[in-house]
């Protein structure tokens, strides 16, 4: 048995039947990811051919939400706590003095396009792609590590070019480029969900080690090594490790690359990471995930607790969701149990105010279902007036990643109050129901019939 990371999540899913295995030979270039957009990046698959490697390939493992919640033994009502107390109350870490990653290191004649079957997704691709890699770094200052998923483009031989987005990773780059220094980093394949959820976790906000927040989500010390070559931790039962530097003064261009929301990023100059060193597990499995959807619906986890706090402070809240097709930060749903007239106009306020990649938001009651999208929309057919419940702001700060926002440099804000009246009029906007519908087995009626 596997204590943890992603072979033991692997076990876990195959016993629960989520895990699906691939046995026909899939082309890593466009074949591999095509399948698993087909399934909506919601399926694990475990790809066992994978044509010019004798490495497989499993992706998809984080994309559907309840089988995220049920990885981390938590449920739908309770995930917002749990993170919460998790940052919290972060837990100590181990050190190992051996893991199975160090099972064989290797520190010459580095390819990794040789070495391993590292996809292309989109036709305008600059190149293959790692887009699970968990890019691990140290803080100089208080030995705290930060880790985050970043694109990585595979550029010829040991040679990456990094996507380096966040405020924390980008300054630390730059005080060790001004000092003319390389900064050291660990780029991490096969881990598991608690640690992928707390990689989300901002550290400028929250000033917590990642690594400890994932000790609390998984309830016992996340067990970490020494990498070979650089003073980096990281995960003793992860699949690979590279390790390597981002050297000062070295730029490629990097991109395009089809990822959030469908469309291709910009092409720019970025650091790139020599890797001086591949350590990997015997007969490692190399983790991928189809851009960007797994990655952002951890994020959309940790961004429904900011949403949750923010909204909480004005009104009574019943549920939050970020949801998927916004791509986990552009647009909100907020269900409040109303008892005040213009709490739905404060919980605009609220949700706006969470994030600035919050662009659009819905405030409902709580009778509908923010998590199904013909509610949402019955909700705002039925009970919204635009004159009256629709709240407009121009000219606010969006998100880089989001293409509208880009081109004008500004972001317009919608918030829609959605919410029925109080008293009397609310009488008007009672759902019909069937008593015990939803109790009724189906199944009985028209046996062997599967509505498509």
């Amino acid at each position: 048995m596997e204590r943890q990371m992603l072979r033991a999540a692997m076990e876990q899913l195959k016993r629960k039947g989520y895990l699906q295995e691939c046995n026909v030979e899939v082309d890593p270039k466009f074949e591999l990811g095509a399948v698993l957009k087909h399934y909506k990046n919601e399926v694990p698959i475990l790809f066992n051919k994978v044509k010019g490697s004798k490495m497989p390939v499993v992706g998809a493992l984080f994309g559907e939400r309840s089988i995220y919640y049920e990885m981390l033994a938590t449920t739908h009502e309770e995930r917002v706590f749990k993170l919460m107390d998790a940052i919290a109350n972060p837990k100590p870490t181990r050190v190992l003095n051996k893991g199975p990653v160090m099972e064989n290191i290797i520190t010459r004649n580095i390819d990794l396009q040789k070495m391993f079957p590292i996809p292309t997704f989109h036709e305008k691709d600059s190149s293959s792609y790692i887009t699970a890699g968990l890019v691990v770094l140290k803080d100089p200052e208080t030995g705290q590590s930060h880790v985050s998923v970043r694109r990585l483009q595979v550029n010829k031989g040991n040679e990456i070019s990094i996507l380096v987005a966040s405020p924390l990773a980008t300054r630390q780059f730059l005080d060790m480029e001004k000092q003319n220094k390389p900064l050291e980093v660990a780029i991490v394949l096969g881990y598991d969900y608690s640690l992928l959820l707390a990689s989300q976790i901002s550290s400028e906000v929250y000033g917590v080690d990642k690594y400890e927040v994932d000790s609390a989500l998984r309830g016992e010390p996340i067990e970490l090594v020494k990498c070979h070559s650089i003073d980096v931790e990281v995960p003793a039962y992860s699949e690979i490790v590279l390790e390597g530097i981002m050297p000062p003064n070295k730029r490629e261009i990097e991109g395009p690359f089809g990822e959030l929301m469908g469309y291709y990023g910009a092409v720019g100059p970025h650091p790139i990471v020599e890797v001086k060193t591949v350590m990997h597990r015997n007969n490692p499995i190399f983790q991928t995930a189809f851009p960007c959807r797994e990655e952002h619906l951890s994020n959309g986890l940790v961004r429904e607790i900011e949403l949750y706090s923010s909204v909480k402070g004005l009104v009574d809240v019943n549920d939050v969701n970020v949801t998927v097709a916004g791509g986990c930060r552009f647009h909100a749903f907020v269900s409040i149990n109303k008892k005040t007239e213009g709490d739905g106009k404060s919980a605009i306020i609220g949700a706006l105010a969470s994030s600035k990649d919050v662009k659009h938001v819905v405030i409902v009651d709580n009778d509908v279902d923010i998590f199904d999208p013909t509610d949402i929309e019955w909700a705002i057919a039925t009970r919204m007036q635009a004159s009256k419940d629709l709240v407009i702001i121009p000219g606010a700060l969006g998100s880089g990643l989001e293409p509208s926002h880009t081109v004008k440099g500004v972001t317009d804000k919608v918030g829609i109050d959605a919410t029925k009246p109080l008293g009397e009029l609310a009488t008007r906007f009672e759902k019909a129901i069937i008593p015990g519908y939803e109790n009724i087995d189906i199944s009985k009626y028209l046996p062997g019939f599967k509505l498509k």
